[in-house]
């Protein structure tokens, strides 16, 4: 089923983001990892896609070799495994990133093999060693350029939004004027990027909708679970942590459990107002961690 067919229902729903596992986790684990979430009956997973990097070996002559290295288990490899254990809809990640057009194809092709009626369509991250995003050759340089490409596939297709401003764009609106690009393009829905001010949520949606933008948007939210992520989460997604919660995990410093529960709790807070407020559902990005997710869900859905 198309995802735009699930969000014309009346019920809200949660959609769950999972990353495909480092190659030395095994089927049954990464699977044993979403079974618990399952209670919830979640009517599609989102499943990342990880683009190769290069790495540099030392040679025998002290010359380094570079090469690509793929660390994870495939993304077709992981939707194969979710579609059959689970029975449920996924929604991989295409990427513009490290692929060429023809490649793109060849993983579509793969996706069609199994069924597969959704994608999100994204540019996908810079190289570690990039400072701006630099496309294959013959490749896609935006994500609204592989919208275009794929939308007569017969494919639903999601795309990704930035409550608090793509950190490459100069402005918000600047922003929601590329979003518009890719929903113009052909693109059915959109989920955003994480956030913790559910304000900058409502006023991306107002912004957006003011732009002509239809589709559905879904919000995206993570719980933090540790103290280290008021510092990490910033500097990886160029988000914001609202004062009042960054205060309170750090007078808990010394206590794993309370960081723990105070980050469910806010996550809790926004779900119930995102929810109050007529979203069609909410988008949990589990980061292979679970507990506080189901601690979420339980107390909202």
């Amino acid at each position: 089923m198309k995802i735009s067919e699930i969000l014309e229902g009346n019920r809200q729903f949660i959609s769950l983001e999972v990353v495909p596992p480092q190659r030395s986790i095994g089927r049954a684990e990464l699977l044993d990892s979403i079974r618990p979430l399952m209670e919830f009956n979640p009517p599609y997973i989102n499943v990342t896609n990880h683009r190769d990097e290069y790495v540099f070996e030392q040679q025998p002559d002290g010359s380094f070799l570079r090469k690509l290295e793929r660390r994870r288990v495939s993304q077709t490899a992981v939707c194969a495994s979710i579609m059959d254990e689970f029975k449920i809809e996924v929604v991989p990640h295409l990427i513009c990133a490290g692929a060429t057009k023809e490649q793109v194809q060849y993983e579509l092709s793969d996706f069609r093999y199994l069924g597969v009626e959704n994608v999100m369509a994204l540019r996908g991250d810079c190289l570690v060693q990039e400072k701006r995003f630099t496309p294959e050759p013959g490749g896609y340089s935006y994500a609204s350029e592989l919208v275009a490409d794929i939308k007569d596939d017969g494919l639903c297709i999601g795309v990704g939004a930035y409550p608090e401003k793509h950190f490459e764009a100069p402005n918000i609106e600047t922003d929601i004027a590329m979003l518009k690009r890719k929903v113009d393009a052909g693109a059915d829905f959109i989920i955003t990027q994480m956030f913790f001010d559910n304000a900058c949520f409502y006023r991306f949606v107002e912004l957006a909708r003011k732009e002509g933008i239809t589709v559905p948007i879904i919000p995206g939210i993570k719980p933090i679970s540790t103290l280290r992520q008021i510092h990490l989460l910033p500097e990886s997604f160029s988000i914001n942590i609202p004062l009042e919660l960054t205060r309170e995990l750090e007078a808990h410093a010394q206590d794993k459990a309370a960081v723990y529960r105070i980050g469910q709790e806010w996550a809790t807070m926004q779900t119930k107002d995102l929810l109050s407020h007529g979203v069609p559902a909410v988008h949990f990005y589990t980061m292979g961690k679970s507990d506080n997710i189901i601690g979420v869900l339980r107390e909202c859905f």
